[in-house]
């Protein structure tokens, strides 16, 4: 797999530096320029939780994509915990990988993370304001929570369930349909021809932002 992500980056247009393990991991962290990184949780002597936390302990702040053959919450939870940015489970398609390396990367370059810009479209995570074309749009935290993620994904599928875990901490035992619910309301309050977006449903993928 190592080989098969490296020659797929690769052609993505990457330069990838590939170890097999995690002190090598640790080490090409301290001395090489890094700006993001794909660590499988799988890896002899060192999973790839304990090599995510201590590269955030060691104050190494490029963006990490967690792989993980498990996908029970409490793993992916303890993944995002350990300083991981995002997390893919196995099997999984390199075309969704990549498009997740790329959305890691652009937020990773933002000037201002606290601020996402899509169509005519910005959110200000401080204040919690919704703004399109200088018109404040009202919107609940949990409704902003969900256009934000959908935002800075923008073009990139989300699913129901990495819905829930972000907005409401799980996805078990809540039922996905409150999600289509708040797609709804967000839906009412964007109007796609001013804020220059919509958001699209993807078949059997869940929701994506996509531009015009």
């Amino acid at each position: 797999m190592r080989l098969l992500l490296e020659r797929g980056l690769e052609a993505d247009g990457y330069s990838v530096r590939a170890v097999d393990n995690g002190v090598d991991a640790l080490i090409a962290a301290r001395t090489e320029v890094i700006s993001g990184s794909v660590i499988d949780v799988m890896l002899p002597g060192m999973s790839g939780f304990e090599i995510c936390r201590r590269l955030r302990e060691s104050e190494e702040t490029f963006p990490i994509l967690l792989l993980t053959a498990r996908d029970a919450v409490q793993d992916r939870v303890f993944g995002l915990d350990s300083g991981a940015d995002d997390y893919l489970t196995k099997p999984f398609d390199f075309t969704e990988l990549s498009a997740r390396v790329r959305a890691m990367l652009r937020r990773n370059s933002a000037v201002d993370r606290m601020r996402v810009a899509v169509g005519n479209l910005v959110l200000d995570s401080e204040t919690l304001r919704v703004t399109c074309l200088d018109t404040i749009i009202p919107t609940s935290p949990k409704e902003f929570a969900l256009l934000r993620l959908l935002a800075l994904d923008a073009g990139i599928p989300v699913s129901r369930a990495r819905i829930l875990d972000f907005v409401w901490g799980s996805n078990q035992h809540i039922d996905t349909n409150i999600v289509d619910q708040y797609i709804s309301y967000l839906r009412h309050k964007l109007d796609p021809e001013v804020c220059g977006l919509r958001i699209v449903t993807v078949r059997g993928s869940g929701y994506l932002i996509e531009v015009d």
